[in-house]
C-alpha cells in the first residue's frame, strides 16, 4: 500500500482564510514538509502555527540558493535541479511506506509554486493531490478596496524578474496589472510602469492578509527595493452597467 502525497495551498498568509480541507489536512497528517530559505523558518510554516497533532513528524526543503546566484547563470538550475531530486526522494520514499505526506504551500500551489517541481517529479510515480487555495494576489487586490478588473478588462500578471522591454510590452497591452517577484527590481518595475502609462495608477500591497499589511500608492514608496511579500496591482476600469 501506499500513501498520498498532499500539496497543500493555504492561501496568502491569514490562517482563518485557508479552505477547510486544508485545515483538516494539515491537522490530521502526520508527516508535515515545507520549502524554505535556508536558517528560516519559512511563511508557509509560520501560517500553521500549533495546528500539527503531537507525533507530527516535519521536514524543512531548504533552499540551497535563492538570489545568491543569477537566474542566468547555469549553476543556478543545476543546484535547484539536484536539491529538487533529493527533497522528492524524501517524499517518494514517505509515501511509499503508507504514509501520507503533506507539502505546504504558501499560497495556491499551481500557481509560481515550488511544490509544482515535485508534482512535475512524483506525479507519474505516486499518488499526488494538490489542494487549491486563495492566491496572494486576490488577497493584495482585495486590500487595495477596488475591484481589479470590470467588464472585459484583460488581466496580466508579470514578474518583476523580466527584461524590461518584456514588462513594457506586457503592462501596455492589459487593462489590469499584478506585479510580483518584485525585491531589488523595483527600479525597473517604476521605469516599465511609467512607460506604459501607468505609474500613477499603481498601487503597492505589502504582506497582504498578513500582519504588517500596507497599502498606499507605488508613488508615495520611496525605497529602491521590496521585501518578497509585495505585490504591486493597477486596476482596471472597463465596462461596467
Amino acid at each position: 500500500m501506499t500513501g498520498t502525497l498532499y500539496g497543500v495551498g493555504l492561501g496568502p498568509g491569514d490562517p482563518d482564510l485557508m479552505s477547510v480541507r486544508a485545515d483538516r489536512l494539515v491537522r490530521q497528517t502526520r508527516h508535515i514538509a515545507w520549502f524554505c530559505k535556508a536558517g528560516r523558518k519559512g511563511r508557509a510554516r509560520s501560517i500553521v502555527e500549533g495546528m500539527f497533532r503531537e507525533d507530527a513528524e516535519t521536514f524543512a526543503m531548504e533552499y540551497p540558493v535563492t538570489t545568491e546566484i543569477p537566474l542566468t547563470d547555469p549553476r543556478y538550475n543545476e543546484i535547484l535541479s539536484a536539491f529538487y531530486a533529493e527533497s522528492c526522494a524524501h517524499l517518494e520514499k514517505a509515501v511509499a511506506s503508507g504514509e501520507d505526506m503533506v507539502v505546504l504551500c504558501e499560497g495556491d500551489p499551481f500557481f509560481y509554486g515550488s511544490f509544482m517541481h515535485a508534482y512535475t517529479r512524483l506525479k507519474d510515480r505516486i499518488p499526488v493531490q494538490v489542494v487549491p487555495a486563495i492566491t496572494g494576489m486576490s488577497a493584495a487586490w482585495t486590500a487595495s478596496g477596488a475591484p481589479i478588473t470590470w467588464g472585459d478588462d484583460i488581466l496580466s500578471t508579470v514578474m518583476g524578474t523580466l527584461d524590461e522591454t518584456t514588462l513594457c510590452d506586457a503592462m501596455a497591452r492589459a487593462d489590469a496589472l499584478v506585479v510580483m517577484k518584485i525585491g531589488r527590481n523595483l527600479p525597473k518595475v517604476r521605469r516599465a510602469l511609467a512607460a506604459a502609462g501607468k505609474a500613477d495608477k499603481a498601487v503597492l500591497v505589502q504582506y497582504a492578509s498578513m500582519q504588517g499589511q500596507t497599502v498606499c500608492p507605488l508613488s508615495e514608496y520611496d525605497g529602491e527595493t521590496l521585501p518578497y511579500f509585495s505585490i504591486i496591482v493597477v486596476h482596471g476600469q472597463g465596462r461596467r452597467p
